[in-house]
């Protein structure tokens, strides 16, 4: 990226005229930024010209009452959350480096964490959105209601899109109550026998958690020293994650503890207050807390999920199982320090991830490791159809060219 030149456009409407002249004369390949904490995803080709959109971070409006807020794509998602806050409101997705990240790139990527499992991702939020295509057309779905569903599947669309059909410059969100109290209960396991049993009997407990993770030994220790908790992780942990009032989140915690005892955990802890704020964000944070040689995400049946992270771990890799959403996300140890040793690890788990009916992808690694891995997995049925689309939208191939499904389409 740092080759490229840059255009910061101070508006949508300098945005969209900057794309149509582009378009009409010498058709720069663009990329759309925000933060920049998500360029290392996959792999692209290098721009002729960076946007970044860190001057759109207007609030355009935001009817507290209703319970939703329209914002300009650039606005940090700190920003975004302190807002809301104010109003006793946030929106419930958990986005790494909160100080850096951008509302439009965090549903570019559509980012989502731990609390995925209560809440669900951007596309649950997502009512209203507008962005300019390649050709400087400036277009909308949805609006300010939540009642409206007028091009919800643009929508749906371009969450996750990673900038390759549209630069998206303003969102409507919907929006949730602040809970008033939040804790993490760890639940200490030997083994991931142990663990599926806990997990049959969370799909029938009394409580609704709003995460389930599932973390080995290397991960915990990761997550606990960078939230600083005083609990020391046994060989494999479930985390569960409850909110509410405090009266609902004290009842929760101690009848998870009665339904989860037959499961034969050695012992729980309950992780409250600021500490459970910290911890939050170390579950947060994993994917990108590790100077580690490369970190995945698979997605797979989540009734398989104990497989594999019981081969991953076998293999010393570091892993974090939404057990709830079947996403798993793995950090390689320092010992994968070659591209021989790593692809043979990345074989073996990208082959259960199929076998389970899922995919592997490479969130991050060496710069020059990745023209010799399938970054974003094998292919998959739809993929014919997202070129097409992606021809449809951006028939030159103008946006993030070698992104995604971009990597197939050439101008």
């Amino acid at each position: 990226m740092s080759t490229a030149a840059e255009f910061v456009p101070a508006t949508q409407a300098e945005l969209a005229r900057y794309m149509a002249e582009n378009f009409a004369g010498p058709k720069k390949t663009i990329c759309p930024v925000g933060g920049r904490t998500a360029l290392y995803y996959g792999s692209a080709a290098t721009p002729d010209v960076v946007v970044p959109l860190s001057n759109l971070k207007r609030v355009i409006d935001y009817p507290a009452r209703d319970m939703t807020i329209t914002v300009e794509a650039g606005l940090r998602i700190d920003e975004l959350q302190a807002q809301l806050a104010v109003e006793r409101q946030r929106l419930p997705i958990d986005i790494a480096q909160p100080g850096r990240a951008t509302l439009g790139g965090a549903l570019a990527t559509n980012t989502s964490g731990s609390r995925r499992f209560g809440y669900g991702t951007f596309r649950d939020y997502v009512i209203g959105i507008s962005a300019v295509d390649a050709s400087g057309q400036l277009f909308k779905g949805g609006g300010r209601v939540v009642k409206n569903v007028a091009g919800y599947d643009l929508c749906k669309l371009l969450v996750g899109s990673h900038g390759t059909l549209g630069i998206v410059t303003q969102v409507t969100l919907k929006l949730r109550p602040l809970p008033e109290s939040s804790a993490l209960v760890w639940f200490h396991f030997s083994s991931f026998d142990q663990i599926e049993q806990g997990l049959q009997i969370l799909l029938k407990s009394e409580t609704r958690p709003v995460a389930i993770d599932v973390l080995n030994n290397p991960a915990a220790r990761l997550i606990s020293m960078a939230a600083r908790t005083a609990t020391t992780p046994s060989m494999l942990v479930l985390c569960v994650g409850v909110e509410g009032t405090a009266r609902e989140v004290d009842w929760q915690v101690e009848m998870l503890r009665k339904e989860l005892a037959p499961s034969g955990p050695s012992k729980s802890d309950r992780i409250d207050h600021e500490d459970a704020t910290r911890l939050w964000e170390g579950l947060t944070e994993f994917p990108t807390c590790a100077d580690d040689p490369l970190t995945f995400q698979a997605n797979l049946l989540p009734s398989r999920g104990m497989e594999f992270a019981s081969r991953a771990t076998q293999l010393g890799v570091a892993i974090q199982v939404h057990a709830g959403n079947g996403i798993i996300v793995g950090q390689l140890p320092d010992e994968a320090a070659t591209i021989e040793q790593t692809t043979a690890i990345l074989n073996e788990l990208r082959q259960l991830a199929r076998a389970a009916r899922g995919n592997l992808v490479v969130m991050h690694c060496d710069p020059e490791w990745k023209s010799r891995m399938p970054m974003y997995g094998d292919s998959e049925p739809s993929w014919g159809l997202m070129q097409k689309l992606k021809r449809q939208l951006d028939p030159l191939g103008l946006l993030n060219p070698g992104r995604l499904i971009g990597a197939s389409v050439t101008s």
